[in-house]
């Protein structure tokens, strides 16, 4: 009776601290979208580009048409979120200020660049407004990379013909006759200088950080040829998320009318093609393949037939949701396809047809379901389901997902993440993304339950990280993933380190440790491949689970080290995520027991600690030789200036993070046996190891003191990272366990 008592306490407790957990995720994702709408009315960009945004009455009275004959969009956004409070005071806003005109225009001065990364290219005729507009939101929101911008005026009429005069530091390129679209941005990308061509439509507003973001794929991937943005309306909708050509040459904008916010929308992907309103690609590549062909002036079909082109050539093209732009759309060409410049749309179809018919006998069919159409994506699906979204600047584990799905990525696999407590993580979440992570999360889904039931049909791997997620979600996955893999992912046998933690003579509730190791070992039977990280716990459960299929996948790290001589370094750092309590303890540990010791030997030596939430008495032991830094962004800094590294830890599970982490930057290591356990390190030789106090002191004195020992340790440690933790280790493990073809498995 007392046991079941304390079982149901037991529960009701996690379940209140979940609720805590989640109404403060809620609480700071409200206030930061707050802060972002508030820095959005206060910005210079808001108030001088009304004039764009009033326009959209005008344009949606005029009923543009969407591009192609592909299916209709799957829904419209509610009449309610249209005239919602912030709808109605933009169109206020953009009435309240009339239109730009030359007498009220406001000069705009560019920086004058000689060697310019990337030249963003505006073709323009006539709609002087949106030009300007234009012009304002890449001043204000492009930082980086050094940029030049190049306005090709296309015989224009209006204020246009002397844009010099409001604009410093932009180069105007005029044609003397009226060519159109494909001629101008041909022109354009001729005067450039840039590495990187970035066509953007006149009629355009960039967000901050835009064009980082849009060359951010063809700078980390060579195999990348071209990157589209995410299209926005000014309303709010969206207008693209990659486009999609039928086998008919017909196309679709993805997600055209729909929340631009829905993560479907909001991931990377290779796509057929993306909208000529915003795309980057490299100057060399654009004028191998032939630049815009010039059988679509003056416009229609010349970006996605330089998509086809790009992808001829041996080269992916990308939709990148992190660059979001906002597009009038017709603005200049109009909206019509009967009148107009719009009428080429017919027309150049058919070009395009005669021009890729055995290309476009691959696409799919017109009427295909648009979101399996979307994506070139073709490998397996894979689900992942883990506690929390990865930080990998606060933890190991985090470190150690977080590079698990970047190798399912590079393996060919079309990735979903759903944390448990479904909650929008901010810049953890969007980095998932941009690697092409489709992140589900509330609103967008009820609960992990109802996608399983609804969705899980579609997997063909689930890998369920963390016994307290296996143990929620196993039976569900198996009765409704029936031909799925499913992979438990133990992270760190949770029994044995709460086992552990019970023989210091820490309190502990021997039934709770009871109920963690029935659970964990539960799930391994119930999974197909249980992934630890150390050959000390799949030795363990060859004992406590006989039969179990137990993989190793381990920490996953590359060797970056920092070059820093021994002599001009100072001081030892300790690094912890202290939401895990063998962190704390083994800092106590030191605190109260090494460190005084080390200090009546070397006074001088001072202890940097690098984590949050570090417990109140533990912040209260500061001083005498102690400073605690908080939360590091950017810890390289402090690694390439310490002398050395401790991980002083009295018990714990699985391998340490910590370690590898000190290793892989080139500064050795103090620990203890514990710490060292399942990583293949050998005392004198890789780390040096201490369990008692005394032995922990005096090998932290000895290798501070001795540079030839230092530099044996860093150079044996690197040795390990490349041989045990590396990524190409990892890649081939996963191919395996996931039954992908292992010569698919690149090296990083």
């Amino acid at each position: 009776m007392v046991a079941a008592l304390r079982n149901e306490l037991a529960s009701n407790r996690l379940q209140l601290l979940q609720t805590q957990q989640d109404c403060t995720l809620r609480a700071q994702e409200l206030e930061a979208r707050r802060a972002e709408i508030r820095g959005i009315l206060s910005s210079r960009s808001w108030r001088l580009t009304a004039p764009l945004r009033s326009v959209w009455d005008w344009w949606e009275a005029r009923g543009a048409s969407p591009r192609g004959d592909g299916p209709p969009s799957r829904q419209r956004v509610p009449a309610n979120r249209r005239s919602s409070p912030l709808a109605v005071a933009r169109r206020d806003l953009g009435r309240l200020l009339s239109g730009v005109t030359p007498r009220k225009v406001t000069r705009l001065a560019f920086s004058a660049v000689a060697v310019p990364r990337a030249s963003i290219i505006i073709p323009a005729y006539n709609e002087f407004r949106h030009t300007h507009a234009c012009l304002v939101s890449v001043l204000e929101n492009t930082a980086e990379p050094a940029y030049e911008v190049i306005v090709v005026d296309d015989h224009s009429s209006d204020a246009t013909r002397n844009i010099e005069q409001y604009v410093d530091n932009v180069r105007v390129i005029r044609n003397d006759d009226n060519l159109g679209f494909v001629e101008a941005c041909n022109r354009g990308a001729a005067a450039a200088r840039g590495e990187f061509l970035v066509f953007l439509n006149n009629d355009t507003c960039v967000t901050s950080g835009w064009l980082d973001a849009l060359l951010r794929p063809l700078n980390e991937d060579a195999d990348v040829g071209l990157v589209g943005a995410k299209l926005v309306y000014p309303d709010g909708r969206l207008q693209e998320a990659g486009g999609i050509v039928f086998s008919d040459a017909s196309a679709w904008n993805f997600g055209r009318g729909e929340d631009a916010e829905d993560p479907a929308y909001s991931f990377a992907r290779e796509v057929d093609y993306c909208s000529g309103a915003c795309l980057a690609i490299r100057r060399q590549l654009f004028t191998d393949i032939g630049m815009f062909d010039a059988r679509y002036a003056p416009a229609y079909y010349e970006d996605t037939d330089l998509a086809f082109a790009v992808r001829d050539a041996g080269k992916r093209v990308v939709y990148q949701p992190s660059a979001e732009i906002v597009h009038v759309e017709g603005a200049t060409a109009g909206t019509d396809p009967r009148t107009g410049p719009k009428r080429f749309q017919e027309v150049n179809r058919e070009k395009f047809r005669a021009k890729w018919s055995q290309a476009l006998a691959r696409q799919p069919a017109p009427g295909s379901t648009t979101a399996d159409a979307a994506s070139r994506d073709t490998g397996p699906r894979v689900l992942v389901i883990d506690a929390v979204t990865p930080r990998p600047d606060h933890d190991s584990g985090s470190v150690r997902m977080w590079n698990i799905l970047r190798i399912l990525r590079r393996l060919g696999c079309r990735v979903c993440f759903i944390a448990d407590n479904q909650a929008y993580d901010g810049r953890y979440t969007r980095a998932l993304q941009e690697i092409g992570v489709e992140a589900l999360y509330h609103p967008y889904i009820h609960s992990i339950e109802q996608h399983i039931e609804e969705s899980g049909s579609r997997y063909d791997v689930v890998m369920l990280s963390r016994v307290e997620v296996a143990s929620r979600c196993m039976a569900l996955v198996r009765r409704h993933c029936a031909s799925a893999k499913v992979i438990f992912d133990t992270v760190d046998l949770h029994y044995l380190r709460k086992s552990r933690e019970a023989m210091l003579g820490e309190p502990a509730d021997p039934l709770e440790i009871k109920r963690v190791k029935g659970e964990e070992i539960a799930a391994i039977f119930l999974a197909d491949v249980t992934l630890v990280v150390s050959p000390v716990e799949q030795e363990l459960l060859g004992h406590e689970a006989p039969g179990a299929r137990v993989e190793i996948v381990s920490n996953i790290h590359a060797a970056d080290p920092t070059n820093t001589p021994f002599e001009e370094r100072a001081g030892i750092l300790f690094i912890a995520n202290f939401e895990h309590p063998p962190n704390g303890d083994g800092l106590e540990y030191y605190l109260r027991e090494i460190h005084p010791l080390i200090r009546h030997r070397c006074p001088e030596v001072e202890l940097t600690v690098i984590g949050a939430g570090v417990p109140v008495e533990l912040e209260a032991m500061a001083g005498a030789g102690v400073r605690f830094v908080g939360y590091v962004a950017d810890i390289r800094t402090y690694f390439s200036k310490s002398r050395l590294s401790i991980a002083p830890l009295r018990y714990g599970a699985g391998v340490k993070g910590k370690i590898n982490t000190s290793m892989s930057l080139g500064v050795p290591v103090v620990t203890t046996t514990i710490g060292a356990e399942g990583m293949g390190l050998e005392h004198g030789k890789d780390v040096l190891i201490g369990d008692t106090p005394k032995a922990f002191a005096q090998s932290v004195v000895r290798l501070y003191s001795d540079a030839e020992l230092w530099s044996d340790l860093v150079r044996h440690g690197l040795h390990n990272v490349e041989a045990n933790f590396s990524f190409e280790r990892a890649e081939r493990s996963l191919a395996k366990i996931t039954e992908l073809d292992d010569s698919r498995a690149k090296t990083d």
